[in-house]
């Protein structure tokens, strides 16, 4: 079996691009994570249709699909995705992303989405992250400040989520504001 290409690496965890092989550890993951990815995502079981659509998706240059993966088993522990890039004179992306129900509370997520963050600015070249982020969910916000976004403001009924429209807060980082190295 080759060995995996990681695109960036960190002290316990690594980020690489998602693949079709991934299909069914996320999908167990996902299984094992629905009460707590509910409530934020909406996030049902996740369908082999579902899963072809995003790699479909993440083919396209305006979006980029990653995982993240422990070192010493290589397994699932997060997903990121950097949404709705643009080019030109923004160079921005929206960011998306899960942990699972079996590893939070770990750091992982701290380290995998700051590897992403590092990626962005440095091979996509981009300028600026920004993620939206349910008032509620204050693990997600913690991770966001801890890694050196701010806080920008407040987007009322900004996502459809479990039949309703939730509002969000808007937090950013651009290459030049925050840190994009993995905290110590």
């Amino acid at each position: 079996m080759a060995a995996t290409r990681y695109l960036r690496q960190g002290p316990r965890v690594a980020i690489r691009r998602l693949r079709r092989q991934d299909y069914e550890e996320l999908s167990a993951l996902r299984r094992e994570s629905a009460e707590m990815l509910h409530r934020w995502l909406g996030a049902g079981e996740l369908t082999a249709e579902a899963f072809e659509l995003s790699l479909e998706r993440f083919e396209q240059p305006t979006h980029e699909g990653f995982v993240i993966c422990r070192h010493d088993t290589g397994a699932i522990v997060g997903g990121v995705n950097i949404n709705n890039i643009v080019g030109g004179s923004l160079q921005s992306g929206s960011l998306g992303y899960t942990s699972y129900a079996s590893t939070t509370g770990r750091g992982y997520m701290t380290e995998g989405l700051g590897l992403v963050v590092e990626f962005a600015f440095e091979r996509l070249e981009l300028h600026r992250l920004e993620a939206n982020i349910q008032p509620d969910n204050t693990a997600s916000l913690n991770l966001v400040e801890r890694l050196g976004f701010h806080r920008e403001g407040f987007s009322t009924a900004f996502q459809f989520i479990n039949g309703e429209w939730r509002d969000h807060e808007r937090w950013a980082i651009t290459a030049q504001s925050g840190r994009t190295t993995l905290p110590a």
